[in-house]
């Protein structure tokens, strides 16, 4: 459920986009991320680094796309976004005992610390290549195809991977006598 959560002021841009055009799309996208992130306060009285970041960039790249009146800015969001988190990913192997995936998803599941690491890449490399798609995207496509590939192709995309994700950590769960 908190995976749809993250999409909505994704949607709410989307929406906005369709009825309006891109500058009110990213106010009501700012707004949408500042209430996301209020209400996920509320209910946890505490905030993830990733969403922290994500409201960051929000701020940084829509409030620049709605004062110079440029809508490239927040087409270089998703990629910013998507670029850090890869980097956070990588620089994970580097600093610290766990991997960034292992911290997020440790307690949840059991895996060898090689499958760790394996994943850890996978989320990397997903994250530079989620990146470099929407730079792809926003350069070679209009305004409306890039809106669309923001919601579809990137929430489509992020499906595809966590479903092979699965299927690949499914070999590694061990039922427990709970489980049968």
């Amino acid at each position: 459920m908190k995976f749809f959560a993250d999409f909505f002021p994704v949607l709410l841009f989307f929406l906005a986009y369709k009825w309006f055009d891109i500058y009110v799309a990213t106010a009501v996208a700012i707004a949408a991320t500042i209430i996301q992130l209020a209400a996920s306060w509320l209910k946890t009285r505490s905030l993830a680094t990733m969403q922290l970041v994500t409201l960051g960039v929000i701020l940084v790249f829509g409030g620049l796309t709605l004062y110079l009146h440029d809508e490239q800015f927040i087409k270089w969001k998703p990629t910013v976004i998507n670029w850090l988190f890869g980097a956070a990913f990588l620089l994970s192997h580097c600093v610290g005992r766990r991997t960034a995936i292992e911290r997020m998803l440790g307690s949840a599941i059991a895996l060898p610390q090689p499958v760790w690491r394996r994943l850890n890449i996978g989320w990397t490399i997903f994250f530079l290549a989620m990146g470099a798609a929407n730079l792809v995207v926003m350069t070679y496509c209009d305004s409306d195809t890039w809106v669309n590939f923001k919601l579809f192709g990137m929430l489509g995309l992020t499906i595809v991977f966590v479903v092979l994700q699965s299927l690949y950590l499914a070999r590694y769960v061990k039922e427990t006598k709970e489980d049968q």
